[in-house]
């Protein structure tokens, strides 16, 4: 997973269970160790550990929060449609393509 150099990062992780955790941060490395430490989000804690699966950057945190906000909206089924997208490379934000 390549690294973003923007300033806020919006974020999906993969949990223990199978779910999926979509956050915002500036700090990815960071705030991914808070989350298998159990200090990230509440959701997080009893599914650790987790796994970075998608990660993508933005110029402002508006833009991150508002991607963060669109993948949370998403059905299972889109979140596995955006993210398998991601993987083959395919550039687009949650709101644009897979919103219901």
């Amino acid at each position: 997973m390549a690294k973003s150099k923007e300033t806020h990062i919006f974020y999906v992780l993969e949990c223990k269970d199978g779910s999926y955790y979509g956050g915002y941060t500036t700090n990815i490395d960071r705030r991914i160790k808070e989350h298998n430490e159990g200090k990230g989000a509440k959701y997080t804690r009893a599914r650790k550990p987790v796994e970075l699966v998608h990660s993508r950057g933005y110029s402002s945190k508006r833009e991150a929060m508002q991607a963060e906000y669109a993948f949370k909206q998403l059905s299972r089924i889109k979140k596995e449609q955006f993210l398998a997208e991601m993987r083959e490379g395919e550039e687009c934000a949650p709101t644009e393509e897979f919103s219901e």
